[in-house]
């Protein structure tokens, strides 16, 4: 069983590999973490710009969605998912999201 001390060394180590320019392996090394702690929404949204940056947009939108599901004033996460949907040529799902990022302030 992996311990809490463990779970933060993953999600900083899978921190550093996205600094790093290595998305597709902190995707990798945060999916863990993620399922061992799902409520931790600062781990999710780290997995989940791991896997946007790494083009894994169906994970990717599956991970913003949980994310504006439970933060539905977030306009990062709504403005990441209108993106991934658009990179999946769904602009017509990706407007509603848009607008509400801006609604919220997030510039884009």
């Amino acid at each position: 069983m992996t311990t809490t001390p463990d779970l933060y060394a993953e999600f900083r180590r899978g921190d550093f590999l996205l600094e790093l320019g290595q998305p597709a392996e902190a995707a990798r090394v945060l999916a863990p973490v993620v399922a061992a702690a799902p409520e931790h929404t600062g781990a999710l949204e780290l997995y989940a710009r791991a896997l946007f940056a790494s083009a894994q947009l169906r994970r990717a939108e599956e991970a913003l969605r949980t994310l504006v599901d439970r933060r539905p004033d977030d306009g990062w996460a709504r403005i990441a998912l209108a993106r991934v949907l658009e990179r999946q040529s769904r602009p017509a799902d990706a407007a509603e999201h848009r607008r509400l990022a801006q609604a919220l302030g997030q510039a884009a």
